[in-house]
């Protein structure tokens, strides 16, 4: 059955590959509890979410959307506007900078384990 209904979406989504991207990002929505548009027939949400598609029931442009917003990494508050182009560029920037700061306490133990690997590495020569 699968088969079949992946062959009616093409008509809908012309690139296989942004078609299962769509059909995935419903199926998740499905599994969190979003509302049914067909009957399942005992279904699995993969299935359950192309022939939504192939009956053009959730249209490819509101899943597009909500797998944007799933995928980005960086959220807008309601009361943050961009006051600048570079502004907002610019504290993503310092946010993945901030991620990527090692703890000081990781760093003395990252240096107590390196150290720990090269004396096993001579003991070993």
């Amino acid at each position: 059955m699968a088969r079949v209904t992946v062959e009616d979406c093409i008509d809908k989504v012309h690139n296989r590959f942004d078609l299962i991207l769509l059909a995935a990002q419903r199926a998740r929505q499905i599994s969190g509890g979003a509302e049914l548009t067909v009957d399942r027939d005992r279904d699995k949400n993969p299935v359950v979410a192309l022939r939504e598609i192939a009956d053009e029931l959730i249209t490819p442009v509101q899943l597009r959307e909500a797998l944007l917003n799933d995928l980005q990494q960086v959220h807008l508050d309601d009361d943050d506007v961009p006051d600048e182009v570079g502004s907002l560029s610019a504290s993503a920037e310092a946010l993945r900078l901030t991620a990527e700061t090692p703890a000081r306490n990781q760093t003395s133990s990252r240096r107590a384990a390196a150290a720990a690997a090269a004396a096993a590495a001579v003991d070993y020569d």
